[in-house]
């Protein structure tokens, strides 16, 4: 008689932003060391986990949705496992409340999960495919692994986010990411080049560096502006490897000057692409928020780039509602606006957040205000954003477009310019290329804006001495 061997399964759901993303992406990396091997669904799975964010209310809600969501799912036999940000923070509480859950882990399991697999692990027959071509086949045996130190599957993608710090030293009063991810923790630049060489040997040509707060990278190792420092480090280490650009994501205003601006202009990596975590622009309100600035500094600063660079683009995030904010507070934010003319902005209703500052603050805004506030936030912006779309087409100036994605059956190409942040902002659609491939960058002319995205068609590559080494995949 003989019996069929079963091989373990998992799927891993993320939820939350692109730093969530990178631990899901080790754990999947500390899965397939274990022996286990993806589904192709979470129905097919024997473990299924959960990464999951508590930034919000809005983000707790979602993530316990999704985790009912998959347990009812689920196949019969198979397991769920919640960890990530809401299963750090209320973990006790998680498991109490959640029966439909087999185990809420918090950080320090994350690079364990393979020991709930229901199904017993068999032996690695062959080598698990690490980006940079590294085997590192790892038996589960209860020891807890720093998941910022493992190592990462090969990508599927021509991007990849790198995490280059966890946790934040900043009071902020709205903010409890600190109270659960800790005080900065800077990896060393050896330990990230190292990683940051794996991915680019295999294939990856865009690096997006991110952090709970990049800006204030290596301020707990005794390296103050390091962060200009590791941006020249990966522009002269792998720039001549193939690694076309860095992008840096969520920098906290009062950092951007100096060093760190002159660096993001004038290597040819580091494209000038600012993620400004701004948060309001009314300077009694900031400071309410525990927050440095206003609009007067957060203008001259925008205008000292656009000096030094006219095609610098600009991002930012802003929280509305927040206590004390007055009509006032309010028609200043929407004059920012206006004056700044960002390219991207994104609005939030404030979240009043249990052992912050601001949960206890008074003067607070009723629901009913905020969201008549956010409709003008957004009735401001989206014409700008549109504004900004448009007059790349009426530019007519080629476009430096990354391709993600090529469709095998079309030939139509998605990527981005240095404009556009992965998954975050708009795409832009490449017709009449032939034999494109992602990871290559080409010159494309755009046609026409639709919303965020804009089509174009293709005119040439970029460089074909650079473009396409070592390039990921062939189709969508």
């Amino acid at each position: 008689m003989t019996f069929e061997t079963k091989t373990a399964r998992f799927w891993v759901e993320t939820l939350g932003c692109p730093k969530n993303a990178v631990d899901s992406d080790k754990v999947i990396a500390s899965l397939l060391g274990d022996g286990m091997i993806p589904a192709d669904n979470p129905e097919g799975a024997d473990l299924v986990v959960v990464n999951t964010c508590a930034f919000v209310e809005a983000a707790r809600r979602e993530s316990i949705d999704t985790v009912l969501d998959l347990a009812a799912r689920r196949q019969a036999g198979a397991r769920v496992v919640v960890t990530g940000c809401l299963a750090e923070r209320y973990g006790e509480e998680l498991a109490t409340s959640l029966p439909e859950v087999d185990a809420v882990v918090g950080f320090a399991g994350e690079g364990s999960l393979a020991k709930f697999s229901p199904v017993a692990l068999t032996p690695i027959s062959q080598p698990v495919q690490w980006a940079g071509g590294k085997s590192l086949p790892v038996r589960p045996d209860g020891v807890v692994r720093d998941l910022l130190e493992l190592p990462r599957a090969a990508p599927s993608r021509p991007w990849a986010y790198l995490k280059i710090a966890e946790g934040c030293d900043r009071a902020c009063a709205f903010c409890a990411i600190p109270s659960f991810r800790g005080a900065q923790r800077s990896r060393s630049p050896e330990v990230i080049m190292a990683e940051a060489r794996e991915l680019v040997e295999a294939g990856v040509v865009e690096l997006v560096l991110v952090a709970q707060d990049p800006a204030w990278y290596g301020r707990d190792i005794g390296a103050p502006g390091a962060l200009a420092g590791l941006l020249q480090q990966l522009d002269s280490e792998l720039g001549p490897s193939g690694l076309l650009r860095v992008r840096i994501l969520y920098l906290y205003p009062s950092e951007v000057k100096g060093e760190l601006v002159r660096t993001m202009l004038e290597l040819p990596t580091p494209v000038p692409y600012f993620d400004l975590s701004l948060q309001h622009a009314d300077r009694a309100l900031l400071a309410r928020m525990k927050r440095w600035g206003g609009a007067e500094k957060f203008m001259a600063m925008i205008g000292s780039i656009r000096d030094q660079e006219p095609t610098a683009t600009f991002r930012s995030s802003f929280i509305v509602g927040f206590p004390g904010e007055t009509e006032s507070a309010h028609e200043s934010l929407l004059e920012f606006l206006s004056a700044a003319q960002l390219d991207w902005a994104g609005f939030f209703p404030f979240s009043p957040e249990e052992g912050t500052a601001a949960n206890s603050l008074d003067q607070t805004v009723t629901e009913e205000l905020m969201n008549e506030r956010l409709r003008e936030c957004e009735e401001v912006q989206t014409p700008i954003t549109q504004g900004a779309r448009d007059s790349i087409v009426a530019s007519e100036t080629d476009l430096e477009v990354l391709l993600d994605e090529v469709d095998p059956n079309t030939g139509v190409a998605v990527g981005r310019s240095h404009r556009e942040a992965p998954e975050i902002d708009g795409l832009i659609h490449i017709s009449g290329g032939l034999n494109l491939t992602p990871g290559v960058m080409v010159k494309a002319k755009a046609q026409a804006a639709l919303g965020p995205d804009l089509y174009a068609d293709f005119v040439r590559l970029a460089d074909p001495d650079l473009s396409g080494i070592n390039p990921i995949g062939s189709s969508a």
